[in-house]
């Protein structure tokens, strides 16, 4: 899959979770009730020690599954990932290494901002698509809305405080090429192992989307 044909992909499910797992088992698991909710999407994040290895799991099992990595916050990482099959990389800041090493890679890069010099900053390296993070501490919707003004062709993730109940004020915006969230993966239930309520929200979410 190419770089843009995975763009595509995620802008075509306008939803990416935004998993914290512990190994690869879990990694698994979830990627199976995460399809069976009809979202064959996960943004696996580095936040733990086996979250690469997850990646690597969902990647060779769960090929279907539109599998990227999260919190990659250094050039290493980054091959690491791409290394363990990652078709995008999120990073929760802007750091030229982490771009330009995803870039090299030809992997879609999702850098986080929070600021338009961070926007043109980005911009400058080349990116087209942006994490907006956190989106509910610098401003939500409002923020979008006042950005899109001064960079009309610039897309967005916005990731941080999105739930169920302010989902559709997000997908409302044109700029907003798809939202990340964790409600419907959130900790407690993959360390539970409630896959049933993973896949019941997950299928929620789902419908909330196709209804907006």
């Amino acid at each position: 899959m190419s770089a843009g044909d995975t763009l595509k992909s995620l802008e075509s499910h306008r939803l990416v979770p935004v998993v914290v797992v512990d190994d690869a088992e879990q990694g698994s698991r979830l990627a199976e009730a995460l399809v069976a909710g009809g979202l064959p999407v996960a943004e696996i994040t580095l936040r733990t020690a086996g979250g690469l290895e997850a990646i690597r799991a969902v990647a060779r099992e769960h090929p279907d599954v539109v599998v990227g990595a999260g919190t990659v916050v250094a050039a290493d990482q980054v091959d690491a990932v791409v290394d363990a099959g990652a078709r995008y990389v999120v990073s929760p800041g802007l750091s030229r290494a982490v771009v330009e090493r995803a870039q090299h890679h030809g992997v879609p890069v999702l850098p986080g901002v929070a600021t338009p010099t961070e926007i043109m900053t980005a911009l400058d390296l080349g990116v087209e698509t942006v994490k907006l993070f956190p989106a509910s501490v610098v401003g939500g919707p409002a923020a979008l809305k006042a950005f899109a003004a001064p960079f009309g062709n610039l897309r967005f993730v916005p990731t941080g405080g999105v739930s169920a109940a302010n989902l559709p004020d997000y997908l409302a915006l044109k700029p907003v090429l798809a939202v990340g969230g964790s409600w419907m993966v959130a900790k407690n239930l993959v360390d539970a192992g409630d896959w049933a309520e993973i896949t019941r929200l997950t299928a929620e979410a789902v419908a909330l989307v196709e209804e907006n």
